[in-house]
């Protein structure tokens, strides 16, 4: 006869796949799984399958959360294009830009890694091949005063409206460009 104890366990599955369902942080998300791992190891094994349970603790459990992480971390990049950096007056006011846009990216849990580009023609070469998501450059309508107004294009449509929506940084615009595809460009 089956102890109530293991009805209990057993009821903790549904509970914990239900609330890793609902988190919107993917390294919440990444525990949680790791305990319904744990639990699904431990009814397993209550139920006399000490097979199922260990492999579902190594494999089921360690091993998927550690590639999980792995690919989580790698996938919540932000990759920003800029130029190098010279002698501008107006480092100051670009480095508060940069600010602002790490409290936005850490806000969804997005790392934002900057990438130097020596010139624009490069800059905008990079963004053309993917190899970064966006750049944020000095406007050419921009004047010399202490506020120059920036120009962030964005390939990422998702990227764009969060930082179409969350950013507000004066004389900063922000657009969207749509790159084609390799397979788009040899139809």
């Amino acid at each position: 006869m089956i102890d109530n104890y293991i009805y209990v366990i057993v009821a903790l599955l549904p509970l914990s796949a239900l609330i890793l369902v609902s988190q919107t942080n993917p390294y919440n998300a990444l525990v949680i799984r790791a305990i319904l791992g744990a639990i699904a190891a431990l009814v397993y094994s209550i139920l006399g399958g000490a097979d199922v349970a260990l492999t579902e603790a190594l494999v089921g459990t360690m091993l998927a959360v550690t590639l999980y992480v792995i690919a989580v971390r790698s996938s919540l990049v932000m990759r920003l294009g800029i130029l190098s950096k010279n002698s501008d007056s107006t480092e100051d006011y670009f480095t508060e830009l940069i600010a602002n846009l790490r409290k936005v990216t850490q806000k969804y849990y997005l790392r934002l890694e900057l990438v130097e580009y020596p010139d624009r023609e490069l800059l905008k070469q990079a963004l053309l091949k993917r190899e970064v998501h966006g750049i944020c450059e000095r406007s050419e309508l921009s004047n010399m005063d202490n506020n120059p107004i920036y120009q962030t294009t964005i390939r990422v449509h998702r990227l764009f409206e969060i930082l179409q929506t969350e950013f507000t940084f004066p004389d900063t615009e922000i657009s969207y460009i749509t790159i084609p595809s390799s397979e788009d460009k040899h139809k």
